[in-house]
């Protein structure tokens, strides 16, 4: 069956195919509009933005323009929302990028984005661990006077994380929507602190100026920029566990770019207005990611101080629950779709969560953590590895491969509803696919010429090309597989990107499912 042959999308069938104590549908209605919302917006750490993306963006790029620039990117995001949103009402799926770019460029580019998908929000999480585990053993060295290596607390913070992704989804929901809403409240206390104690040039709106946002560094900050809303393209991978996929994602699409769009921008701008415009970059480079926390405590004292250093560690963890449940659920996707052993593609009965996809990102965790680990100096590792190395990597190379995912299916977007007929009566949704894909593509392009720059290792590091040839060589990896399977069975090809309703095929071919009923 031809990508254009496709039966037209419907409902998920009600049917659960049960196999030996699972099941191969997740469990729907368990999240809301706020439980969706609050389980995306986790992903973009609030305080991991303001205290690592912000301070490292104004004194490595120069650039003062940054709340300006969080506005721009807000719009281009927007933008690109109005396709995606447009297409996850008609396409319900776990697999989001991927079923999306399969039902719009075929099930080879879908099995592609599969596996791009699958390493670049594997590479974020990971990535965190990294930094996670070097603030929580210096929060231990300076309360504690105890000496931990880093990857101590990444271990267990790997355990934890795994054990939680084998809950409820709503249970996770609310662990990550308390401390979301705890860590958007302490950045606004500083924001409010600033703007009421401001520096020696007062409430500037220097910031927004367009002109601070000329010079050489501008390509490279849009890549750092664009990292921090990583996260609100997750709404279409939890369509299924919600009542109205057709309503809930697109809505908590909107509300999420739109509202990091302003929070970072706003909180930016107050980081501007304590040092001043003209100081910003230079207090930046001097004092790098404790900006923040200097900041906070000439203004709200030591003891607040000392609170928001205890909430960009569990702001951390949030992140990296959140990361865990959407590995989690590509990995379902994958494996009911015959991109995975079939086993990844079926749910646990008691708590309707992906339980080995679950357990398939704590282990990709666990190696990479341990292999960091391994790999550092002296008996204690070295102390900044987890963050120069672990962090940085993982991090540049997971928003690369989100950021080629979003401009790809852009392009699915215009081809899903060209083929549809439908490009007449959508043509400014197509419009508004067709500039965000064009904007994201440059961004792509920015984000590998400076790769040098984003991950300090200089012009000549081979590290300039071996870490975004990780992407490349997942999406070669991915089309080849599907190729191999659609000469091997061309059913399955088929099937990439239909998720439940390929159950409803089987049916009514009389079929059983490949996962087993």
């Amino acid at each position: 069956m031809s990508a254009s042959e496709r039966p037209p999308e419907a409902a998920a069938d009600p049917a659960i195919h049960t196999y030996l104590g699972e099941t191969s549908a997740l469990r729907a209605g368990r999240l809301g509009t706020a439980g969706l919302l609050l389980s995306v917006l986790a992903a973009t750490g609030p305080l991991l933005v303001v205290a690592g993306v912000m301070p490292t963006t104004f004194a490595v790029m120069g650039v003062v323009g940054q709340p300006l620039l969080f506005l721009v990117l807000g719009v281009v995001l927007a933008l690109f929302s109005v396709g995606y949103a447009e297409l996850s009402r008609h396409v319900h799926n776990a697999g989001a990028f991927y079923a999306y770019i399969a039902r719009g460029l075929g099930p080879t580019a879908g099995a592609a984005a599969a596996l791009v998908a699958l390493v670049a929000y594997s590479s974020l999480q990971v990535g965190i661990f990294g930094l996670f585990g070097y603030e929580v053993a210096g929060l231990a060295e300076q309360y504690l006077n105890l000496e931990l290596a880093w990857w101590i607390p990444a271990l267990i913070a790997v355990l934890a994380v795994g054990a939680l992704g084998l809950l409820k989804i709503d249970v996770n929901a609310k662990v990550l929507g308390v401390l979301l809403l705890i860590e958007v409240a302490v950045v606004v206390v500083f924001d409010i602190a600033a703007i009421g104690d401001p520096g020696a040039q007062g409430l500037s709106l220097h910031a927004f100026n367009p002109e601070t946002l000329s010079g050489v560094g501008l390509g490279t900050a849009l890549c750092f920029c664009i990292a921090a809303f990583t996260g609100f393209e997750q709404a279409p991978v939890y369509a299924e566990e919600t009542s109205r996929p057709h309503v809930l994602v697109p809505r908590v699409m909107y509300l999420a770019v739109g509202g990091v769009a302003l929070f970072f921008a706003f909180s930016s701008w107050a980081m501007t207005v304590a040092t001043g415009p003209s100081g910003i970059v230079g207090a930046a480079r001097k004092q790098s990611a404790g900006l923040l926390f200097g900041l906070t405590e000439d203004r709200l004292g030591g003891a607040f101080t000392d609170v928001v250093h205890v909430l960009f560690v569990t702001g951390m963890f949030a992140a990296l629950l959140s990361f865990h449940n959407v590995v989690a659920r590509y990995a379902f996707a994958m494996g009911r779709e015959g991109l995975l052993p079939a086993g990844f593609g079926r749910t646990n009965t008691a708590t309707g969560a992906p339980g080995k996809g679950s357990v398939l990102q704590s282990v990709i965790a666990l190696i990479a953590v341990a292999g960091f680990a391994i790999a550092d100096d002296g008996p204690f590792g070295d102390p900044t590895a987890p963050v120069l190395h672990l962090f940085t990597w993982g991090g540049n190379v997971g928003a690369l491969g989100v950021i080629v995912l979003m401009a790809t299916a852009s392009l699915a977007v215009i081809v899903f509803f060209a083929r549809r007929g439908a490009a007449a009566a959508q043509a400014w949704r197509l419009t508004a696919s067709a500039v965000a894909g064009l904007a994201l593509l440059v961004i792509a392009v920015y984000t590998i010429k400076d790769f040098d720059v984003l991950v300090g290792s200089g012009p000549d590091s081979a590290l300039n090309w071996i870490l975004p040839g990780i992407i490349v060589l997942a999406a070669l990896a991915g089309a080849v597989h599907g190729v191999l399977l659609r000469n091997k069975n061309p059913q399955s090809h088929a099937r990439i990107g239909l998720g439940n309703e390929a159950f409803q095929l089987d049916q009514r071919a009389g079929k059983s499912s490949p996962c087993g009923d």
